[in-house]
This record gives structure tokens, sequence and C-alpha cells, in this order.
């Protein structure tokens, strides 16, 4: 009889070891779940469409245009090229970087570089060549701006889609609004901008005009 207790007593103590054993396994793998989900949740404000890059563009674009931002400059001459580069902050981040040079005399081009979280995720580039018009003469010279407007969608320092416009501003008569003109996407190719960028991080603490980027 006393065996019997004994064997039963045994077995209900292996049972409850067996079930705290078990119960602790799931405990520990719900746990372990709920980290890796946690570890692949993506920054909600992260950009990760064209929609998203819009929408940051146009965020960072009113606090350009609307002098919410601090910024630095320093200039540049190069050969023929001189140029000035400005960059924009909010709270000690970088958002805007505007690199600005005139070439030959009839030639400029203006770069803005849209940055957030030190990536570039969208870039605008004006070109622009001037020469005297034909309808112009030697006592009254005229002008004829062309110009060409490049748009550049990035996504994990890739560009995705690219499109450009072209036109022209002249001194004198009526202009076509450059608003009403449609963009033509093109084959995107960054490597000659994003290497500007990248020297202009190198160069962004040097103090006064420096020779070349």
């Amino acid at each position: 009889m006393k065996i019997t207790v004994l064997s039963l007593s045994l077995l209900l103590v292996m049972s409850c070891k067996k079930e705290g054993t078990k119960t602790l396994q799931n405990s520990d793998s719900k746990d372990s779940l709920t980290v890796n989900n946690d570890s692949l949740q993506v920054p909600v404000d992260s950009i990760r469409s064209i929609a998203d890059i819009k929408k940051e563009y146009e965020n960072v674009n009113n606090l350009l245009t609307s002098k919410k931002l601090d910024s630095t400059t320093f200039t540049y001459n190069c050969d023929e090229r001189e140029g000035e580069v400005t960059l924009y902050y909010q709270d000690k981040k970088l958002k805007v970087v505007k690199d600005f040079y005139s070439e030959h005399s009839h030639f400029s081009s203006s770069t803005k570089y849209f940055v957030k979280d030190d990536q570039v995720f969208f870039i605008f580039n004006n070109e622009t060549v001037w020469n005297f018009d034909d309808d112009g003469t030697p006592e009254r010279p005229e002008t004829k701006d062309d110009i060409k407007e490049k748009r550049i969608y990035i996504l994990n320092n890739k560009a995705v889609q690219c499109f450009e416009k072209n036109y022209y501003v002249r001194s004198k008569g009526n202009n076509q609004d450059p608003g009403s003109i449609a963009n033509k996407e093109t084959k995107c190719d960054i490597l000659e901008l994003m290497k500007t960028y990248q020297l202009i991080l190198k160069n962004k603490d040097k103090n006064g005009n420096i020779n070349c980027l």
C-alpha cells in the first residue's frame, strides 16, 4: 500500500514538472516572437515609395521657402566655375543642400538635394544656357534662356524615377508658363550629381572660399 501511494506521488510530481517546463517553453517562444516582430518594424516616418518622397519634399520645401531652416554657406572657385553651396538644417539635422555655380559666362546650374536621415531622397536640377536672341539688334540686344529641369526620385540611394522638362524664356515678349509644360520621363543617371554631393559633404566644415570641391 505504501509503495502504491509513493508511486502515485512520484508520478504526480513528474507530471507537474513537465507541465511547468511546457508552460515555460511556450512563454519563451511568445517572447522571442514578440522581439522578432519589433525588430522588423519599419519607422512610420520612413520613405518607402514615390508618394512618401512627394510628401516629404513638400514638407521640407515649405520650410525652405518660408525661411524656417538654419543655414551655412561656403563658396568655391575652380578654373572657370564659380559656385556657392548652402546647407540648410532643422534642429542640426541636414535637410537641403543647394549647389549653384556659373561657368563660361553663358551657363549656370542650380541643384537642390533634399535629405532625410542623412540620405538624399529627391534632387531638383536646373541648368540654364543664355544667348543673344535673333530678334534683337546691336543697339537693343535681347536674350533667350534655354532651360532644362530634372526631377529625380531616390529610394535607398537608388534613382527610381526621373523626369525632364525643357523650355525657354525670352527677355522680351510673351513666354510660356513653365508650370504648363509637361515633364517627360527619362533614363536615370545620378552618378555625377551624387559625386558632387559627396564632395560638398567633405568640404562643408571648411571656412571661407575653397579652390575646388
